[in-house]
């Protein structure tokens, strides 16, 4: 009876760690490019429908179509020049290779073409957004955190109000 006891706590601790761990791996937020819509945590890829592409944002490549198979480069091509990544809606896929179910994104999606109502991560003033590297707010952001010197001020920054009671008790406990 023991050993089951055990077995069962042993199975239930490994549990909650494999979640924790797949908890902390679900956030991509600094490899997001700052033309990516506001609102996603994780991105894995973007559908970009004006152009009929792909844009994978772990691997930072673009997936389209060209003479006959899908192609990926780090950049466009040529043809692509006057795509404007800030003036086009961009549809954020689940899928690890969506361009192998392209019929079904373009289909679902081919409506979202010349849309343009979506916000930016370059245009949010949402502070989880300042640790992208291009984002205009960044390179403030890591000031504050610099001068943070480990007081999690900036980003991190807790209720002043519960800080100084908290203060001024350890204070007070100090002086008696």
């Amino acid at each position: 009876m023991r050993y089951y006891f055990i077995l069962i706590v042993a199975l239930f601790l490994s549990g909650i760690s494999s979640n924790l761990d797949a908890q902390l791996s679900i956030i991509n937020l600094e490899s997001q490019p700052i033309w990516g819509p506001t609102g996603y945590d994780y991105v894995e890829n973007y559908y970009l429908p004006d152009i009929d592409a792909y844009y994978n944002v772990p691997q930072h490549r673009y997936y389209y179509y060209n003479n006959g198979g899908w192609r990926n480069e780090s950049t466009l091509p040529s043809r692509f020049n006057n795509y404007d990544f800030y003036n086009s809606y961009k549809v954020v896929v689940y899928d690890k290779v969506p361009w192998q179910n392209h019929k079904f994104y373009k289909d679902k999606y081919y409506s979202y073409r010349d849309r343009y109502d979506q916000q930016l991560i370059r245009d949010s003033k949402d502070e989880k957004y300042f640790v992208i590297k291009n984002h205009p707010q960044h390179q403030k952001w890591l000031k504050e955190q610099n001068h943070d010197n480990g007081n999690h001020n900036g980003w991190y920054k807790e209720n002043e109000s519960q800080g100084n009671h908290k203060d001024d008790k350890q204070k007070d406990k100090d002086n008696r």
